[in-house]
């Protein structure tokens, strides 16, 4: 207790600089965490993916269609157990900046395949049996007012036209990763629209999700279903759902890359700042440490004062930038909307914060303890005269 008091009262001397401090070390935790909560944001796709599930998209590029009738076919592949398909909508709801995404999918077999999407029986059976019906997540919904059974007006893109849903379900995510920001609507009537207005784009899809037995037998499934559509007009690539998910993230590795190094620059930068203010701090209490030297004080002591001081504004700071990140969050998420709907602080990102400021504490202190440790007694207390 007597050496807690000692700290507190040698920490907070200088009142004006340890606050200055402690507020640079707020805002660098609090930054940390942020670009941190970013790129776990970016990867939350990936880390929702199921080991159960396999996509199949165009050989060439996920912009070009597959037949229908592949679904049988890969359905018939050892190891595949349920075949279901989505194709990307594109609609706009009243304006461009309201986006989120909408898939137009088989609605028994699709959420058969995505267990996490939990609905209520009820709501899961009237979206199957009306094909203008739609189920979105619960962000989604809470983030427009959306009701059971309100009309959603989408102006389409992809499909022209104005197109009407009503909304039949709102899933909650089974866990904290669960996207909650897309729509559902059936396939079926989209299919029905194309088919009138251009019937050569009917009956095709942009992608077949498949659901495996064994995910030790992922990679041997897309072979076989690749090569059962070899040398077709509309060969197909299988991966798994997380690499599919990671041919988007890698789109953007250069920035996630930039991001990474800036979050650690900043920790570099505030432990400048740090190991300035206690280099500044130990040079005006030269005396002081000669005097305790004198008195008989082993230099571990020394060094405890300065460590323990030192680790005091880091805990202090970091712990301040740590409960300012929640808010900070919470409210980029709110404006982020849909684009990424996972953005929320993880416990890893906490403990990385938290042993950020620790470090910092800690390098920040470790030259002028040492050389404090080392100091001559003359020289201490001729700085005092």
């Amino acid at each position: 207790m007597f050496l807690l008091k000692l700290l507190l009262r040698n920490a907070f001397r200088h009142r004006l600089r340890t606050g200055l401090t402690i507020l640079g070390l707020v805002v660098a935790i609090t930054a940390f965490g942020l670009l941190r909560t970013l790129i776990n944001a970016w990867y939350a796709g990936v880390e929702a993916s199921s080991s159960t599930r396999l996509v199949t998209r165009s050989a060439i590029s996920l912009t070009f269609a597959l037949p229908l009738s592949y679904a049988p076919r890969i359905k018939a592949v050892d190891g595949v157990t349920t075949v279901s398909w989505a194709n990307w909508f594109g609609g706009i709801y009243q304006s461009e900046k309201n986006f989120f995404p909408q898939f137009a999918v088989e609605p028994a077999s699709y959420l058969q395949l995505y267990p996490e999407y939990v609905l209520k029986p009820e709501e899961k059976e009237a979206f199957i049996r009306d094909r203008q019906g739609a189920v979105v997540g619960r962000k989604l919904a809470a983030q427009y007012g959306w009701k059971i059974g309100d009309q959603i007006p989408l102006r389409g893109t992809i499909y022209p036209g104005t197109w009407t849903f009503t909304l039949r379900g709102i899933w909650t995510g089974a866990e904290a990763k669960t996207d909650e920001n897309q729509m559902l609507v059936h396939y079926e009537l989209v299919n029905e629209s194309i088919k009138q207005r251009f019937p050569g784009r009917g009956d095709s899809t942009g992608a077949f999700i498949v659901g495996i037995d064994q995910p030790a037998n992922a990679a041997l499934i897309s072979q076989h279903i690749d090569a059962e559509f070899r040398n077709s007009l509309a060969e197909t690539l299988t991966e798994t759902e997380a690499a599919f998910q990671l041919s988007f993230v890698s789109m953007s590795d250069a920035i996630l890359a930039a991001i990474q190094a800036v979050s650690f620059i900043i920790i570099v930068i505030i432990m400048a700042v740090m190991a300035n203010t206690m280099t500044m701090t130990a040079r005006e209490r030269l005396s002081e440490y000669a005097t305790l030297k004198a008195l008989g004080f082993p230099p571990r002591f020394v060094v405890a004062l300065l460590f323990g001081e030192s680790l005091l504004i880091a805990v202090i700071g970091g712990a301040l930038g740590l409960l300012a990140t929640f808010p900070a969050v919470a409210g980029i998420a709110h404006a982020l909307g849909s684009f990424l709907p996972a953005f929320h602080i993880t416990p890893l990102t906490m403990g990385l914060q938290i042993g950020a400021a620790l470090l910092v504490g800690t390098v920040a202190a470790a030259w002028p303890a040492w050389r404090m440790s080392h100091i001559d007694i003359v020289s201490g207390l001729r700085f005092m005269a």
